[in-house]
């Protein structure tokens, strides 16, 4: 006889594994999901395909490292002044996502015409501040905030989800790592050790500044429709868990209070969807 709890298992693994990829890949484009090349900028012996490779932690710190990047006026403005983001959210979290997949995990040749395409639209983004200060996406030291905050990000939601018991050395591999993504971008300086990237965050924290518009561009963030309403408790969950993993002063800046939900509830449902994905995505 088959063997239907082997079967149901099996559909449900590919009803979760095809709703996760409509969310990230826009179908109407035609775009699927990245394939892993074993000649890419990485490969699987490195930290960073481990990290990048986990949905669950790689949203939570997507939507920690934009709330963080939207800190420093300068980002902030590019993002407001330049990008459709009011009216295409989801398309640029999309967009966001495929470029850390592409340079992740595919070609080499198809990760470096990404990067290339980064660079060739940050040169683009030019503007003023509310204070008459002139801006440059692709100056090396804004650049420098993003990628680190991104880094940092990925990383911190791994080991809180993922891995907590991390080494260090294994940390720092992965700064290392990511130090080649950051530099092709034209960041600088672009740290390579997990201390490295906590000091040049204490160093950037003259930098910011929150604003009204701060604040208006996390509720749209935060705020967001889901792609459909089932969606809508996880998102809710994945959104909570990234305000719980930013820094407290962050938080503060940003006027957002601990999670709706108590954080021990946060971080038991985040680790719950976190390991249901991996076990979806383990066929």
């Amino acid at each position: 006889m088959p063997d239907h709890s082997t079967s149901l298992g099996r559909h449900a693994r590919q009803a979760i594994v095809a709703r996760v990829r409509r969310v990230f890949n826009d179908q109407a484009r035609g775009e699927k999901p990245v394939e892993r090349s074993l000649d890419g900028l990485f490969g699987p012996e490195t930290v960073l395909w481990r990290v990048h490779g986990d949905v669950t932690t790689m949203m939570v710190g997507g939507v920690a490292a934009l709330l963080l990047q939207m800190l420093h006026p300068a980002v902030l403005a590019g993002v407001w002044d330049h990008s459709n983001f009011r009216h295409d959210m989801l398309g640029r979290l999309r967009r966001t996502a495929r470029f850390i997949a592409v340079t992740s995990y595919g070609a080499r040749e198809e990760a470096q015409a990404a990067i290339d395409r980064v660079r060739s639209v940050h040169e683009m983004v030019r503007g003023t501040l509310p204070d008459g200060t002139p801006y440059a996406a692709d100056e090396p030291d804004l650049l420098a905030w993003v990628h680190i905050t991104e880094a940092v990000s990925f990383l911190d939601a791994w080991i809180r989800y993922g891995e907590p018991d991390m080494s260090i050395a294994d940390q720092d591999r992965y700064f290392a790592e990511m130090a080649m993504i950051g530099t092709a971008l034209g960041a600088d300086p672009v740290p390579r050790t997990r201390a490295g990237a906590e000091a040049l965050i204490r160093a950037m924290r003259g930098a910011l500044a929150a604003s009204e518009r701060t604040r208006e561009v996390a509720r749209m963030v935060l705020d967001q429709r889901p792609p459909n309403l089932s969606a809508l408790p996880i998102q809710a969950m994945t959104f909570q868990a990234a305000v719980d993993l930013l820094p407290g002063w962050a938080r503060a800046m940003h006027g957002l209070s601990a999670p709706v939900l108590t954080r021990p509830l946060v971080r038991a449902g985040t680790t719950g969807l976190a390991r249901t994905l991996r076990w979806a995505f383990s066929q």
